[in-house]
């Protein structure tokens, strides 16, 4: 899904002329869990939605049960939370300093209780010391147990294997590394990379969880712009882990209503 670019810094604090930034995080507006489109790469430092995200809906279409074959165990989740509240308030004043739009960009969907996201991205104004772009992308898919295609949990595992391995084949990414993290969801994987886009150094974290018959997956990312750094790795895998953490918190409490 296409989203919008963000604003540009409100001043130039190098020669680099103001309609290049411009131009770099027009192609930064769209997040890496995407195929990359048009941008040089995929990613909240600019890309277009990957498998990760761009999967069929969770209930999928309904046939009749094959004859003699037991009906999968209902499924744990029925219904997502609102995308754009699964993260909270102070988490996106933290991880993205000046969001250009703090309650967040819903993105499009026919069904927000099977699949829903929401982004937020900003650039933090830094004086002579640069400026900070940060971009987070919550997506949350959910499925339902049916006869034809088998239990919510099992479909769940199929996505969250898709979403991983889309997340390490990122076009051009470098020093890819994946890990486990524990204690989050059923299982959860990390994959952080660096992508250098219009000669700007971009690193990523996108955590993938899968609990239950839901998979939260959650791309953030950064960089610097006119003398400023991009983000420590450590930095944008531990904000995408907590966020990813309030992400699964939020489903499930959205069915303890």
């Amino acid at each position: 899904m296409h989203r919008s670019a963000p604003a540009t810094p409100e001043k130039a604090h190098a020669p680099a002329p103001r309609i290049r930034l411009a131009r770099v995080l027009a192609c930064a507006a769209v997040p890496v869990m995407l195929v990359a489109a048009g941008c040089s790469s995929g990613s909240g430092g600019g890309s277009t939605k990957n498998s990760a995200s761009a999967s069929a809906s969770g209930s999928g279409g309904k046939q009749a049960s094959p004859s003699g074959s037991a009906a999968p165990a209902p499924a744990k989740f029925a219904k997502l939370p609102d995308p754009c509240k699964a993260v909270t308030a102070a988490s996106v004043d933290k991880y993205v300093p000046n969001a250009k739009t703090k309650a967040g960009e819903v993105g499009k969907t026919s069904d927000p209780q099977t699949q829903a996201s929401c982004t937020w991205n900003g650039l933090e104004d830094k004086g002579v010391k640069g400026s900070l772009y940060r971009w987070l992308d919550v997506d949350l898919k959910r499925y339902d147990s049916t006869p034809a295609l088998g239990s919510g949990d099992s479909l769940a595992q199929k996505q969250f294997d898709r979403a991983v391995s889309a997340a390490k084949s990122t076009a051009d990414a470098k020093n890819v590394k994946t890990a486990p993290v524990s204690g989050l969801g059923d299982q959860a994987t990390a994959i952080t990379f660096e992508l250098k886009k219009t000669d700007t150094n971009f690193r990523y974290a996108v955590v993938v969880v899968r609990t239950a018959n839901a998979v939260v997956a959650l791309d953030y990312n950064g960089t610097g712009y006119q003398g400023a750094d991009a983000p420590p790795a450590n930095d944008v895998q531990d904000g995408a882990t907590a966020a990813a953490k309030e992400a699964v918190a939020a489903v499930a409490a959205a069915n303890n209503k």
